[in-house]
């Protein structure tokens, strides 16, 4: 369990965070989707795709040390954050919001996408059912063909308990915690998505993720594909996909995939190991641009 301290965030923190990006929003099948952008309009570029019950905040202080030369735009996929809510999430859905908020957020050729957990298995699920969309796909600790640890909690949490509601945003807050728990967050970076992922309703403030998502029904809808892209996979050293896991999704990677551990890191390396993620996503555009 992860505790909020009072612990002033360092200079490269704050310098990422003065740069909030520019805010869009683009209809996909319905729904408004909310996004923003960084970085030289009309060139090459990566979206960053936040995991399950999560949102584009957890990219705030990542997307704008990606932005040097390239477009980065992050999205709140439906059911997340700022966008609207559906009656049922596909994953056919959630790539047309990627590729739309893509063009919108004006990303020059097909995209790079940048995956976390859930985010990861859209970013991989695009690159199997739509590769000539995608230039390439770089995943984080996502589990691929088993249901993430997010949707497992998401699940539970239908049949145990009504949305959460807390009186003040101090309070929720408080009581912000990562699913699945890990030894360590950096407290600055748990404050700020903590406050960013709160939305004022009824009686108080609530989390923005539609608890009634109830994710994928199972794994057995990507069995049998293979990605169509380059692909790079993170795993985290202290995170949840264990030798077996991926020795069963190696055949989906493709057999030219880039495996590589980050050491030290959770399943959220956002908040514990933010400059290596940084530094592993870059590494691979500079070696793919090459």
């Amino acid at each position: 369990m992860v505790s909020v301290e009072d612990q002033s965030p360092p200079q490269w923190f704050r310098d990422a965070l003065a740069q909030s990006g520019q805010p869009g929003r683009v209809d996909v099948n319905g729904a408004s989707i909310a996004y923003r952008s960084w970085g030289e309009p009309d060139t090459p570029g990566v979206v960053l795709i936040h995991g399950g019950m999560a949102n584009q905040n957890w990219w705030d202080h990542i997307a704008p040390f990606l932005a040097s030369g390239r477009r980065v735009v992050t999205l709140d996929l439906a059911g997340h954050g700022d966008s609207d809510r559906r009656s049922e999430y596909r994953f056919e859905e959630f790539i047309d919001e990627v590729l739309a908020v893509a063009s919108a957020g004006r990303i020059a050729g097909p995209p790079i996408l940048v995956g976390h957990s859930m985010g990861g298995i859209v970013a991989y699920a695009a690159s199997a059912r739509c590769p000539e969309q995608i230039a390439g796909v770089i995943v984080f600790d996502s589990p691929v063909r088993d249901m993430t640890p997010e949707e497992r909690a998401m699940r539970a949490d239908i049949t145990a308990h009504p949305p959460r509601i807390y009186p003040t945003v101090e309070a929720a807050v408080a009581r912000y915690r990562l699913v699945p728990a890990q030894n360590y967050a950096e407290p600055y970076i748990l404050e700020h998505v903590g406050r960013q992922s709160l939305r004022e309703v009824d009686g108080g403030w609530g989390r923005k993720f539609d608890q009634n998502r109830m994710g994928r029904s199972n794994s057995r809808q990507l069995e049998g594909t293979v990605a169509g892209t380059a692909v790079a996979y993170f795993r985290s050293e202290n995170g949840i996909v264990d030798d077996d896991l991926l020795d069963r999704m190696r055949p989906m990677l493709g057999p030219d995939a880039w495996v590589i551990d980050l050491p030290e890191a959770g399943h959220h390396p956002m908040f514990d190991q933010p400059i290596a993620m940084i530094t592993g996503i870059r590494t691979v555009l500079a070696a793919w641009r090459r």
